[in-house]
């Protein structure tokens, strides 16, 4: 067993089920959607960004572009939320958490492709 292969699937795996927990419940309901578990999810996905770094193959590649777009979707979560809050100050209303979701459920698709392809890629190199 690889642990450096453990450690990489831990973390898609990480990203993938806080993502999931993060956008699990009513979309337009803050009570469901907590921002520490934004900022959990953000800090995972940066980490399973970082690792992926190191795969020069085309899965690789492909690994790293469903990374970056699930950080990118994640950030402009964390940025509505921010500006909603601090810069607007129109307060959590429905219509922002909404957003809030949307692009992280954005995140969640993008992780879920990532760990397909980690499954699959596992799957051709075991034949």
């Amino acid at each position: 067993m690889n642990p450096e292969k453990v450690v990489f699937g831990f973390f898609l795996v990480m990203a993938l089920t806080l993502n999931f927990g993060f956008c699990l419940g009513d979309i337009d309901n803050q009570a469901h959607h907590h921002v520490y578990e934004l900022a959990a999810v953000i800090v995972v996905n940066l980490v399973a960004t970082i690792l992926k770094f190191g795969d020069r193959s085309h899965v690789g590649a492909l690994l790293l572009s469903t990374s970056l777009v699930a950080d990118l979707q994640l950030f402009a979560a964390a940025l509505v939320w921010g500006i909603a809050i601090h810069v607007y100050e129109v307060g959590m209303t429905a219509t922002v958490m909404a957003s809030i979701v949307s692009l992280a459920s954005g995140a969640l698709l993008a992780n879920v492709i990532s760990v397909l392809l980690l499954v699959i890629e596992t799957a051709i190199l075991r034949r």
